[in-house]
């Protein structure tokens, strides 16, 4: 596997760590702000519309443009954002906001994460290449699943945001390793 992709798929797990942390309790929080099933609801959806639309729009210029490295930093740096914006949660309104955040970053990451990914696989290992990228969400958000179930439940929410926030810090320190130029980025070194 080249460092690029090494490099990827390990700012991505932290990503996925990081947001993982919430996703089944995140009713739960909604509830302790005030909202009901319904706010949980509008806020996924608020999440997924932005998503869909904004990478729809986003898909057509990102292949025009030259260093999809670059964007894949931006979306990891809005996904911290919106890790960060849910200490300040208080209502549906605020919460709306960071689910637009958070959506906005996933818009920009995949179209460019799926394209350097394909750019920087190789034939003779493809399937490999791309079932890592798969199998890593996969693990990675079943362990933060719990991760952040406890931390919620000893610490409480603002704490769990917090740690989100730091982790997702994390993931964008190292997403700048991929704007070291494509001769780093398709070495099959080690990336340490």
């Amino acid at each position: 596997m080249k460092r690029g992709l090494k490099i990827l798929l390990i700012a991505d797990s932290w990503m996925n760590l990081a947001l993982g942390m919430i996703g089944p309790i995140y009713a739960i929080f909604v509830e302790r702000i005030g909202g009901d099933l319904l706010d949980a609801s509008w806020a996924y959806f608020a999440f997924m519309i932005t998503s869909g639309v904004v990478m729809m729009m986003l898909g057509k210029w990102e292949d025009r443009t030259k260093h999809k490295e670059k964007l894949i930093v931006l979306g990891y740096f809005l996904g911290a954002l919106g890790c960060l914006m849910y200490i300040f949660v208080n209502g549906q309104m605020t919460l709306l906001i960071t689910q637009v955040i958070l959506g906005l970053s996933v818009a920009v990451i995949t179209p460019a994460f799926d394209a350097f990914y394909s750019r920087h696989t190789t034939k003779k290992e493809e399937a490999f290449d791309w079932g890592s990228v798969e199998a890593e969400w996969y693990i990675v958000t079943a362990v933060s699943a719990i991760i952040g179930g406890y931390v919620a439940d000893i610490f409480g929410f603002r704490t769990l945001f917090t740690v989100m926030f730091v982790i997702s810090l994390i993931s964008v320190i190292i997403s700048l390793r991929l704007l070291k130029g494509e001769n780093y980025l398709n070495s099959n070194k080690s990336i340490v």
